[in-house]
């Protein structure tokens, strides 16, 4: 499997989650379609290029699970979360709910909105280790109040790699009257997706992580109530567009400025590509990474004597498991430095407690998280 991918091999590299790492096949089929918009940009931009996105965005809707009409392209999902929260009319007495598990860059957009508005974040702790799905819920549903105006969901999160029950908190949300954002930065490629089903006012997330398509490849889904206020980041011609072909959410969203769209255009070869790996497709890849994760996981947890944090139910292909308390930077940089091996070490909650998450991806082998094991063994 990894013959197809361009990793150094003198790195065990467990770090898909923070970037992804895109195939060889689908980084050439980004090469053709830049030497295509190179060789003539007017013709590209002006002439070949909605109806490229069109088809891209057919086949991506199909797999993420909506109607391609309410599907934008985003760089990535930090995008998707800014452009939502720029576009709320905040008032001084709303809240916006997150938990305690949520992505900082988003957190920071979310607090970045409350102060510009003087509304407030109300963060839900939710524990880790967690017993269930049913404690996530209960943690966040507590700290729901009249003033709640949107609530920031992780699908899964970033430090814990926790795969949330994000149907049952939109719903619960819903009959409080509260909007969710859910930040589906890591599900795309890693758990089944049906994101218009889902019923979410708002949900982003990621193709270059699990689906491995180019970096800067993204989406942001808008229910159809809530696109006539959504505002693109940049502001452009389709504000003011005379066009009645498209929607305005459509016209504004596809065009923002010149920019490189390919990774919009290689996300469906790279959803091929996938998918012909194994027998089964997308299905067999995600049921293998979660088992791989999840055996990946026992490894470490026999290695460090510690329970596993949170049932293989709320496992997807990361999952993290608790170190004893230190310098998550200094390890990290010791494992990279002297045993060539790419994982992050992060801090959290905050320090000096901290964490090691591991990533599953097809070309990854059993062998390199025993050596990761035996490394962690050595330096703690």
């Amino acid at each position: 499997m990894r013959t197809h991918w361009r990793l150094d091999p003198g790195v065990t590299f467990l770090n898909h989650g923070s970037f992804g790492a895109c195939p060889a096949p689908v980084l050439a089929r980004q090469a053709d379609l830049r030497e295509r918009m190179e060789a003539e940009p007017v013709r590209f931009f002006a002439r070949e290029l909605e109806p490229l996105l069109d088809s891209a965005r057919q086949e991506v809707a199909a797999f993420v699970g909506c109607a391609p009409g309410d599907l934008a392209f985003v760089p990535n999902a930090t995008a998707g979360v800014n452009t939502v929260l720029r576009s709320l009319r905040l008032g001084a007495d709303d809240e916006l709910l997150v938990t305690s598990h949520a992505y900082n860059a988003c957190r920071n957009a979310l607090e970045h909105a409350a102060a510009t508005a003087g509304a407030r974040v109300v963060v839900a702790p939710v524990p880790f280790p967690v017993g269930s799905p049913g404690e996530v819920e209960t943690a966040v549903l507590d700290r729901v109040t009249p003033k709640t105006l949107l609530a920031l969901v992780d699908h899964v999160t970033s430090p814990t790699g926790l795969v949330f029950p994000v149907a049952r908190l939109v719903d619960r949300l819903a009959e409080r009257g509260v909007d969710a954002l859910v930040d589906g930065a890591h599900a795309p490629g890693m758990v089944p997706l049906e994101v218009g089903a889902l019923g979410a006012a708002y949900y982003t997330g990621n193709f270059h992580k699990w689906v491995c398509a180019p970096k800067g490849a993204a989406f942001l889904h808008v229910r159809a109530d809530r696109q006539a206020s959504l505002r693109p980041l940049a502001i452009s011609h389709g504000a003011n567009s005379p066009r009645t072909d498209r929607s305005r959410f459509r016209l504004e969203h596809d065009w923002t400025g010149t920019f490189d769209p390919t990774p919009y255009l290689c996300v469906p070869e790279a959803l091929r590509f996938l998918a012909s790996l194994v027998p089964g497709g997308w299905p067999e890849v995600m049921r293998r990474n979660k088992a791989k994760a999840a055996a990946a996981r026992d490894v470490l947890c026999r290695a460090l004597r510690v329970a596993p944090p949170c049932p293989t139910e709320m496992l997807g292909s990361l999952a993290s498991v608790p170190l004893p308390d230190g310098p998550a930077e200094a390890l990290q940089d010791a494992l990279f430095f002297q045993k060539r091996i790419e994982v992050p070490v992060m801090p959290w909650p905050a320090p000096p407690h901290r964490l090691i998450r591991i990533s599953a991806q097809l070309y990854n082998s059993p062998e390199e998280y025993e050596r990761l094991a035996g490394a962690l063994g050595a330096l703690l």
